[in-house]
């Protein structure tokens, strides 16, 4: 029978219409999975990438996960790993969706027909205490549709997720204990190795990013040998490179994480670590959060060999590109971070002289007391974010590894009013085109051109940097990268390559650091300003 060629054309129509609607079916090692097409993305939910511990057997690394026979279906995003209950009135609080100690999924956004594509593997923040790979702010849609396929993830936080302890220890091959959380991210990783090129990624081409936490653990995968050879780039937004304790001693002032862990078990009533398992995981880690507890890598040697700041200055860590920076009021959304502030300007430059010594000339000239507020926050921010950044980019450029560095200066109405100028994390509903799915008490960010252009833009360099190692925006200057010039690139109202950024800072906190390290017993952390301990002598090699 002939078939005229106008109905031929109807007919492929709607063949193809039919053939994009059809949910994409992808067989993992351990068994099928079927997401749902969204536009020209296919996207996957909830892929279980190991087994959590839980109960009568949690605090243990994860588990390989079990096969499945038939087909799992991937179109709902799995429950977020246990946690506190979220601060209200906090511009970061959000509607939390069920959570569960079986909590290692992660979710997949793929270009239709991708191959061999790069891979962004995104490791959300929330202080190691709070978050969740689904939440809406990092939809993979606007990242995928330039060009890589998205990953993001859960892993265990808080107590479960870092809690050490000697019995815990005793149970360990390697007598360690603690990291769970990070030892998650690791196995997300190694299942993207094994199983990415079947939603058409290339395994050889994954770039790990992360916001604040989730920077802090791109830093700790970068140092951690496990986790050397799973990924081939690196972005780390407002990163923090703060000692961090170690598993049984306390060089740096922080307490053994092994003692930590006692101390705490004693705090929640428990006697021995049998009774603590069997205690419920919502209410463990409550408690402990009001307790006082706080999550870290732990140095063990294994995991984490040695402090961040060594691990870098000795070239320890991995040699791939790295894209770092940080936003200019930080500490404008992170007050409780700052000290009690000084009764005036005479008692701030007292104390800052008793602190600092000999360079508290140089730190009053920097942050005078002619506005305390603004250099309080300039202090922290410098100490923790500022530094941390132009170190990430200065230790991999030492290395031979390109590198960037930015600085997010940008603005909008709702964000100015209530002075919030360019405060932590605001950088993000620009990275993932997400400014419509921001938290509730979010300032809100305007539905205009101009914030969708330096969207576009900010989205382009970070797409470009994940598939290349380069970032580059169509219509948008050159970034640089660090170099001998010290470059970087200002994110204001539209970007601009610049050199040399905040000039002074970074040799100054790294003196402070140096310092600091060089005596021991103090740690790195927020102690900088008017909460700083009194500044060691100056130690030959920081000369």
């Amino acid at each position: 029978m002939r078939i005229w060629l106008p109905a031929l054309l109807v007919l492929l129509a709607l063949s193809s219409a039919i053939s994009a609607a059809t949910p994409p079916l992808v067989k993992t090692a351990a068994g099928a999975v079927r997401g749902e097409t969204v536009g020209t993305l296919h996207v996957f939910r909830g892929i279980p990438y190991a087994q959590a511990p839980v109960g009568l057997l949690r605090w243990k690394p994860p588990l390989p996960v079990p096969a499945w026979e038939g087909t799992r279906e991937a179109t709902r995003f799995g429950p977020a790993c246990v946690q506190p209950k979220l601060r209200p009135g906090s511009i970061y609080t959000w509607e939390l969706p069920a959570t569960s100690e079986d909590c290692l999924s992660l979710n997949i956004w793929a270009p239709a027909g991708a191959h061999d594509t790069p891979v962004f593997f995104w490791i959300h923040g929330g202080a190691l205490t709070t978050g969740v790979g689904s939440d809406a702010l990092y939809d993979g849609g606007k990242l995928a549709r330039h060009g890589l396929i998205v990953v993001s993830i859960n892993y265990r936080m808080g107590v479960l997720g870092y809690l050490a302890h000697p019995e815990l220890s005793a149970e360990s091959p390697d007598n360690i204990s603690g990291n769970y959380g990070l030892l998650d991210q690791i196995a997300a990783l190694e299942w993207v190795k094994r199983n990415i090129a079947a939603f058409g990624g290339d395994p050889s081409n994954v770039t790990i990013a992360g916001e604040s936490a989730g920077a802090l653990s791109v830093m700790y995968l970068m140092a951690s040998p496990r986790a050397h050879g799973l990924f081939a780039k690196a972005i780390a937004e407002s990163a923090y490179m703060i000692s961090t304790p170690e598993l049984r001693s306390a060089p740096f002032g922080d307490f053994a994480q092994e003692a930590v862990g006692t101390w705490l078990t004693g705090k929640l009533g428990a006697h021995d670590l049998a009774a603590l398992r069997a205690m419920d995981a919502t209410a463990i880690t409550e408690a402990a959060a009001k307790a006082g507890y706080l999550p870290f890598g732990a140095v063990d040697g294994k995991v984490l060999p040695r402090q961040l700041i060594d691990v870098f200055d000795r070239g320890e860590q991995a040699r791939v590109p790295i894209l770092a920076g940080f936003n200019s009021g930080e500490i404008r959304s992170l007050r409780y971070l700052l000290p009690p502030p000084a009764a005036d300007a005479a008692a701030y430059e007292k104390q800052i002289r008793a602190r600092y010594a000999d360079m508290a000339d140089a730190f009053l000239k920097r942050y005078p007391s002619s506005n305390m507020d603004e250099s309080m926050l300039a202090t922290t921010r410098d100490a923790l974010y500022s530094w941390t950044a132009e170190r990430l980019v200065a230790k991999q450029t030492a290395i031979g590894a390109p590198s960037y560095l930015y600085l997010f200066d940008h603005g909008y109405p709702a964000a100015d009013e209530h002075a919030l100028h360019g405060f932590h994390a605001s950088e993000l509903p620009y990275v993932f085109g997400t400014a419509d799915r921001t938290p509730p008490d979010w300032p809100k960010v305007p539905a205009t051109q101009a914030e969708k252009s330096l969207s576009d833009a900010i989205t382009d360099y970070w797409a470009s940097f994940a598939r290349s190692g380069v970032p580059h925006a169509k219509g948008q200057p050159d970034w640089h990268p660090y170099g001998t010039e010290r470059a970087y690139l200002l994110l204001a109202d539209q970007p601009r390559p610049e050199t040399r950024v905040l000039p002074g800072m970074y040799e100054f906190v790294e003196h402070v650091v140096c310092r600091e390290h060089a005596r021991g017993g103090i740690p790195w952390n927020w102690n900088v300003g008017l909460a700083l301990a009194p500044l060691p002598p100056e130690a030959a090699q920081c000369r």
